[in-house]
Formats: C-alpha cells, structure tokens, sequence
C-alpha cells in the first residue's frame, strides 16, 4: 500500500523535497486497487445514472473482484501479456472493471472517447492491432460496420446482453472465480506498457501515446498538490471516460489517496441538476472545464447550496476572470487553473496556500523543472513568449512520456536539448507564474508582433453576445498575417456589421490594439476534435 501522510504539502517545501519512486515492479490494479480492498473496504465509487434513475454504491472491493475476474476472461479468451484491445465505455463502474482487469492481464487498453465514429474505432484499432474491441451497447452497430477492415480484431466484447458472436462482459466475468493474484503471473515491471491514450489531433492525425505502470504511481503528485484530495473527499470530475483527463479525474490519484468518485452518466449537461449534485452528494472537490463553470455562473448561485466544496479545479480554456469572481463569492473557493497532457500528469497549476493569479496557469509541479525556452533550450527572459518545456538531462522527471508510438517504434522528435518541447508556448512573469500562450502552430505573427490566440480568445468571450470563438491568422500582404476571429452567437443573436464592429471595439479596449481581430466571420459551429478542442488548423486551411 502506498500511503502519502508523510508528504509535506506546503509547496515551497515540496518543491525541493518531494521525490516520487517508482519500484522497478509494480502493477496499479494489484498493488494499490488490491490492497486498498483487501486494508479497508471502503466506497470507491458512487456510480449514478440519470436516464435509468439509479445510484450505486461501489466498493474497492467490488473492483478488485471485478477486475479480477474480467482478467481470468482476457486470459480465457487467448489474449496475451502486450496485446492491446479498444475500451470504449461509459461513466459507469464496468469502465474501471475493464481497465483494472485488462492491467491485471497485462492487456494494454485504449481508453476512446464516446464520441469516436466507425472511421475512428477502424483508425484506432488498425493503428494498434487492436486484438479486442470493448464498448458500451451504443457502439456496437459502429464496430461492426468496420470489423471487415480490421485484420487483427478478434474479440468484441459489450456490456450488457450480446448477440451474434458479440461477448458479454457480464457472462464472462460470471464463468470466472474472481480469484487472482499477482503471484498467478510474472512480475510486471512498471516499465511495461499499461494503457494507450491517442491524441486529440487539433493539428494532425492522432498519434499513440504509450503510459507504463509507473505513470499510474506518477500521478500521486497529481492527488497531492494540484487536486489537495484527501482520503475522506467525495471527488468529482466532469470528463469523457475517453481522455487522458479521466485518468487524472477518475482513477489513479483518487484510488492513491483513497478517497471515493462520483460517476455521474447523464445525457447533455443539465445545469441545475449538476449545482443540486454537489449539494446531495456532499461533494468536496470538484473538477471542471472553464465551459462549465460559465454556465455555472450564468446561474443565479445564491439559490443553490455548494458550501460543501473545500477545492475546485479547472484546466484546458480560458476562464473568465468575471466567473472566477462570481464562483467564489458564492463557494469561498477559487477555481485553480493547472495544466497538464496526454504525455504528462500535471505539471504546472495553482496551489493551495500560493497566490492563485487569475488567468494563469500557475508554477511548476513539485517534481518537475518546467520552464519556457526557445529553440535552442535556452531559459528565456521574463515576459519573453516561448515554448513550454519540461527538463530530461539527469533524473527523467516521474509520469513524463518517452515518445510516440509510430510502427512500433518509438518517436521521439519531442525530445532535444535536454528538454521535453510540449507543443505549446507561454511567458513567465518575475515571480515564476506561467501564462498559456497557446500552441507553437497556433500562434499569429502580425506586424513584428506574435499574439496568442488564445488571449484574444478570452477577450472576445467576455462579450456578452459571444458563445464561443476561434481565432486564427491569416495572410496579408502588409503585415504578414492578420487576426481573423470565428465567432458563434449567443443564443438569438443575429450577426452584423453593426455588431461586428460593436465585438472590434470591445476587443481592443480589453487587449492591446494590435491583438483586436480584423476580420471576423460569424459562424454556426467551429471545428473541433472529439475531445472538444478547436481545430484552428481546420479554420486556416478555409
């Protein structure tokens, strides 16, 4: 059992004490799920399901058990240690079930989002050689519809009743004894691939990305610092069981600490069943996307009792300062920013007893060396735009990736000058605070100056009349490129030039002129991935 009691909190200190080991053998599912059952049999879940009008309660017990015997049905089945199988599977419990026992089998799984179409599972498996395909009943006519196209697929497996010579996950694991043991198997090392995430691809295909066992044990940084869980907490997370986001949300830093989750599957995002959630559930941290939090503040609050809430956290978007605001006059707590990737745990975010700077991303993760540099991996000055990096030379930072997984191999163009290039940019301000850019494609060079997408972005949003925006470069002959904005109304706003010029105005007066958009173009809709972010590159090429 992995117990963190001993760990000092209090951030300057950990940053210069705190070490994550990870052992050379460790698998997450025996060493921590396992234990945690086997020392107290506590409520790991509380599993609701608004369509069917159900509550459960589930215990780390029950998981254990569960993963257990869905492992005995992997093994049964053939699959073998570094084979890998697509999960595509609801905020329900037989999510957890599935992963746990596929770690127990040594089956590396490939989370997937709800929203992947048939073109996605046929991408998604014939990338990987995905030798099972396991989903919730809504895509089972998707999978089938490609099954022709997959070669290596052998398995399918749904959970519920199956038909043809689809599996179900409840009969297999019902023909099994549940009793398993590490000691049944060869050691794992925590070297081994675990699971594979695939990127969002806002600018490419999506590429594999390959998390070992000890990326799992990582994320206890994530739990102590940022998250600040406790093992008495009731933690919620609202994300697709699809990202890497679940990972951080609903998986290993509450099962490290040992507190319980709550699963909330619902269709669509009902505001004020939400606000009532926190209230009757007794939520304590919870965790967010900005979007959420604006239709959160768009809500009378005083109606609602979040007193509950000791934590909120937020990441991924622009936040409205407004909302920040509105949010802890009426919670007493303050929306912490963090940021992280598919590639890492969290490595940079806003700290319990560290001034939290609305609009920042925050300091660096006890652990981690995260800097902005330039292209040759020299520190840049404060106030300079750069990319986000995180330090390799010496120790390889704990939860830090190796590389892409392309053709077998790995790809590691990421990597150079002793440091990770994340792909995305931001300045640091003299106290050590990082403020998001936006990513290194994405960013506008207007007239000798670079502007951030994503800070114009959060102008346009302040606008009472905007939804959404997207804001992209594009050529002109006398400064290079100019800002372009895509912008989605609010709800019965009609578009015009009148309002356009209205949105110009008020852009400038929030943002330094030159970062105004000089074009903007009204739309229905932007592009997006299938986790929800922006496809500008999309926007350019229009």
């Amino acid at each position: 059992m992995f117990v963190f009691d001993h760990v000092d909190r209090t951030y300057e200190v950990a940053r210069e004490t705190y070490k994550q080991e990870i052992p050379e053998f460790f698998n997450f599912a025996f060493d921590v799920l396992d234990a945690r059952a086997c020392s107290a049999n506590k409520d790991a879940l509380l599993a609701i399901d608004v369509e069917a009008g159900t509550k459960q309660t589930v215990t780390y017990s029950d998981l254990s058990k569960g993963s257990s015997r869905f492992a005995q049905a992997l093994i049964s089945l053939g699959l073998e240690r570094g084979d890998t199988a697509c999960v595509v599977v609801g905020r329900q419990p037989e999510w957890h079930k599935v992963l746990f026992g596929c770690m127990k089998a040594g089956v590396i799984s490939m989370p997937g989002t709800n929203l992947l179409t048939a073109k996605d599972f046929a991408y998604r498996i014939n990338q990987a050689g995905a030798k099972a395909a396991i989903v919730s009943p809504m895509h089972v006519e998707k999978v089938d519809a490609i099954r022709a196209e997959c070669s290596t697929l052998e398995h399918v497996i749904v959970i519920g009743d199956a038909s043809g010579d689809w599996l179900s996950f409840e009969a297999l694991c019902a023909a099994q004894n549940g009793k398993l043991s590490a000691e049944d198997l060869a050691p794992f090392k925590s070297s081994e691939t675990m699971m594979i995430y695939f990127t969002s691809g806002t600018t490419a295909l999506p590429k594999m990305v390959p998390r070992n066992f000890g990326y799992a044990l990582a994320h206890a940084a994530t739990a102590l610092f940022w998250m600040d869980l406790r093992e008495s907490d009731m933690h919620w997370t609202l994300t697709d069981t699809g990202w890497a986001k679940a990972a951080w949300g609903m998986l290993f830093p509450q099962m490290l600490i040992g507190c319980t989750t709550v699963l909330y599957d619902a269709p669509g995002m009902d505001v004020e069943a939400h606000l009532n959630t926190i209230k009757e559930l007794g939520v304590t941290t919870f965790c967010a996307p900005p979007t959420v939090y604006r239709l959160f503040a768009q809500q009378d609050l005083s109606k609602y009792d979040l007193s509950s809430l000791r934590r909120c956290l937020g990441a991924g978007e622009p936040l409205n300062p407004e909302v920040i605001r509105y949010w802890q006059e009426h919670t007493g707590t303050t929306i912490a920013d963090g940021y992280g990737q598919t590639e890492t745990i969290n490595i940079v975010g806003n700290f319990p007893g560290v001034e939290t700077r609305n609009g920042s991303m925050g300091k660096p993760v006890p652990g981690f060396d995260v800097d902005v540099i330039d292209d040759e991996g020299h520190i840049l000055p404060d106030g300079e735009v750069g990319h986000i990096a995180v330090r390799t030379e010496e120790d390889w930072p704990v939860g830090l990736f190796h590389g892409y997984l392309q053709d077998g191999e790995l790809v590691t163009d990421s990597f150079r000058n002793g440091w990770y290039y994340t792909g995305d940019t931001a300045s640091r301000d003299k106290d050590g605070y990082l403020w998001f850019v936006g990513r290194s494609d994405d960013l506008i060079s207007s007239a000798g100056y670079r502007i951030s997408p994503f800070e114009v972005e959060s102008a346009l949003l302040e606008h009472p009349k905007v939804a959404e925006s997207a804001v992209v470069g594009v050529p002109d002959e006398t400064r290079g490129q100019i800002v372009k904005a895509f912008i989605v109304l609010s709800e019965g706003v009609e578009g015009s030039d009148s309002l356009c010029r209205e949105i110009q105005d008020f852009c400038k007066k929030l943002t330094a002129p030159y970062k105004y958009p000089r074009e903007i173009e009204f739309v229905s809709a932007l592009p997006k991935t299938i986790s929800g972010k922006i496809r500008r590159v999309e926007l350019r090429e229009n």
